[in-house]
């Protein structure tokens, strides 16, 4: 089997996390400039296999498209064009931010730790990609 790679796409940092190779597990794996992330996956789908690509659609609570929407999708159509044989599809990250910085207080992160802004970026695509794992079941 091949991995399921996740991302919290963002206007200068990008959060992503990946499972393991049997689809189980989801762990963070990197925060990358916006501006490489293209070029980072590429790199990555050189030496990884990769079965697809879950990326967060930014919604407000309310459900309408939040200002990030129109990055996100401009991101995705560039891929689809780019690299079509690894789908990319999007997958709901509402509260993900949120949920990521409960995780930071939970685990007993201190104050200066939970100001890292890539660490929750990364965290938020593991949360994505987790309950993307769930949903599937």
């Amino acid at each position: 089997m091949a991995r399921i790679l996740s991302i919290d796409y963002g206007k200068k940092r990008t959060g992503i996390a990946v499972t393991d190779p049997l689809q189980i597990i989801a762990g963070g794996l990197a925060t990358v400039s916006t501006l490489e992330l293209f070029d980072w996956l590429k790199a990555y789908l050189a030496k990884e296999a990769v079965e697809r690509i879950i990326i967060g659609e930014p919604r407000q609570p309310n459900g309408q498209p939040s200002e990030n929407l129109q990055r996100v999708q401009q991101f995705v159509n560039r891929w689809r064009k780019a690299v079509p044989e690894v789908p990319i599809e999007y997958f709901d990250e509402r509260f993900t931010s949120v949920l990521a910085h409960q995780a930071m207080l939970d685990g007993g992160l201190k104050k200066k730790a939970r100001q890292d802004k890539a660490l929750v970026d990364e965290i938020s695509a593991t949360i994505i990609l987790e309950d993307y794992l769930r949903s599937r079941k």
